[in-house]
């Protein structure tokens, strides 16, 4: 998702989010499959949302029903009554407006936007740098996080690793494993698992004991017939 959009409404601050993008047409009675980029699709993308659009041009748009269709969420606008004017809203971006107080019913879950600009450190105080944007990958959400020195990490967004978000002291705590933002450190715990594999490994063959990866090939690769 990207940056959200600071909007002011009659002295009121609200906040765009982007919430999904319009994919391709869906047979021919003006469904498009939509790409969701939403924790919230059921309260984003219900029927009788209306979305604002970029290019804004082709909204606002005002769901008329949704499904569910092979694991894909599919949506149908009013006015669109056609695959033709389907197509035509291809690669449309959703944007929903959003009270920036306003907070997820899971305590444990957030906003882009109240992530975004959060100050990173690490579990022991170390600054890390400044949250610049969140990416939504299909597998896991990463924290784009812009150092200091220009660069960037890309934290996944798992409690393990992010353990404390502190929304009144504007920050993110981290506990990142070896390597995560620092290459030097990888390679140093790479060598240190290596040692250790060596030694448990040479163990093993003073005591004649046999280690799991010695039996490696017969469970991962299966053992072949023997002749007859």
């Amino acid at each position: 998702m990207g940056r959200p959009r600071p909007v002011c409404v009659k002295g009121h601050r609200i906040v765009q989010l982007v919430v999904a993008r319009i994919g391709r047409a869906h047979g021919i009675k003006g469904e498009v499959t939509v790409e969701v980029r939403t924790d919230e699709p059921e309260l984003r993308l219900g029927p009788g949302a209306v979305l604002a659009t970029e290019p804004a041009s082709a909204g606002p748009l005002t769901i008329e029903s949704g499904r569910v269709h092979s694991g894909r969420l599919l949506l149908r606008f009013d006015g669109v009554r056609d695959r033709n004017a389907a197509e035509a809203l291809r690669n449309t971006l959703l944007i929903a407006e959003v009270d920036p107080e306003e907070l997820p019913e899971d305590p444990e879950e957030f906003y882009d936007h109240q992530l975004i600009d959060l100050d990173v450190v690490t579990v022991d105080g170390t600054e890390v740098g400044r949250i610049s944007e969140i990416s939504h990958l299909p597998y896991q959400d990463l924290l784009v996080v812009k150092r200091p020195d220009g660069g960037e990490a890309l934290i996944p967004f798992v409690s393990e690793v992010v353990p404390e978000i502190d929304l009144e002291a504007q920050r993110a705590v981290i506990d990142p494993p070896p390597g995560l933002l620092d290459e030097a450190e990888a390679e140093i715990a790479g060598s240190r698992k290596g040692e250790a594999e060596g030694d448990r490994r040479g163990a093993a063959a003073d005591s004649g004991e046999t280690t799991d990866d010695d039996r490696k090939g017969d469970t991962a690769g299966g053992r072949e017939d023997e002749p007859s």
